[in-house]
């Protein structure tokens, strides 16, 4: 799949999240929220206009990746939306407004009850979002570490190239 969005390392979560939209044909908005603790870092919120990755702003960049990761690995694995359907239709009223700084509203009791469902790793789609998530970092980690990254040598881009070919497994 990183190699059909043709996405190479560094890994830029965004980036990945733009790529996979433009292939569904939805957008997939990011969003940074401080949602209370303790609780969920996060929730996908799917409408049939956009979907919403929600994720814990009070957190180290590094975490916000993986809950972001963990979200999209949802709708990758073809989840229902953790959301209420109440929810969902509130938030696709509001589009692409709802996802801009400072205007998306989402009352933190309903951040949490939305997300409830989901805060255990004891089901089989906790399991299999955070088997995505796992599997692309551990991607980008590998990869991080074998491909050079803007090599000016000829040899080293076709190494490179040849390289995150082999290694692009997912």
């Amino acid at each position: 799949m990183l190699n059909e969005l043709e996405i190479r390392p560094p890994l830029d979560v965004e980036e990945l999240c733009r790529r996979f939209a433009e292939r569904q044909g939805k957008p997939i908005h990011l969003v940074a929220y401080d949602i209370p603790a303790p609780g969920p870092f996060g929730v996908w919120i799917g409408t049939d206009e956009a979907d919403f990755i929600v994720y814990q702003r009070q957190t180290s960049r590094a975490h916000q990746r993986h809950i972001i990761l963990h979200e999209f690995g949802h709708k990758f694995a073809g989840h229902r939306s953790g959301a209420p359907p109440g929810l969902i239709r509130a938030v696709g009223r509001g589009g692409q407004a709802a996802a801009q700084p400072g205007e998306f509203s989402l009352p933190p009791e309903t951040a949490v009850r939305c997300a409830l469902g989901r805060s255990l790793y004891d089901t089989e789609q906790e399991r299999e979002a955070e088997t995505v998530a796992t599997i692309i970092l551990e991607w980008a980690s590998v990869l991080d570490h074998v491909v050079p990254g803007h090599a000016d040598d000829g040899v080293a881009q076709r190494m490179g190239a040849a390289l995150s070919d082999r290694l692009g497994w997912l």
